[in-house]
């Protein structure tokens, strides 16, 4: 992808990402990790670490706009939330030694499996 065509698809993917993740509360990643792969043709491992830098400000964003707007359950959040964390560090480490082809074939099943379970 050209520089300039980058500069302008960049801010627009952030934008819907960031709307993806505003209005479900999560979900940016599904997203943005396809975007980094197939149109920045990023490697596997480096855009679902991307992912994770990108989504993390506007997580905490879309956290503090629950918390302001009363959508916001303080004691599910912090035990959640302990487990997110560790869960996030085992994950990051494992991202390390998984092989970016079986890291595709796991996202792809993840998501496949998400979009399904929801229908239902």
């Amino acid at each position: 992808m050209k520089e300039k065509t980058k500069n302008i698809a960049l801010p627009i993917a952030g934008i819907f990402v960031g709307l993806v993740n505003g209005f479900f509360g999560g979900g940016g990643g599904m997203i943005i990790v396809p975007f980094l792969t197939y149109f920045m043709k990023a490697e596997q491992k480096k855009a679902q670490a991307t992912a994770i830098s990108i989504i993390l400000p506007i997580s905490i964003v879309s956290a503090i706009t629950y918390i302001i707007t009363k959508n916001f359950t303080f004691d599910v959040n912090m035990f959640a939330g302990l487990g997110v964390i560790v869960g996030g560090i085992i994950g990051a480490m494992l991202l390390k030694k998984i092989n970016s082809n079986i890291l595709k074939f796991i996202f792809v099943g993840v998501m496949l499996f998400a979009g399904i379970k929801m229908m239902f």
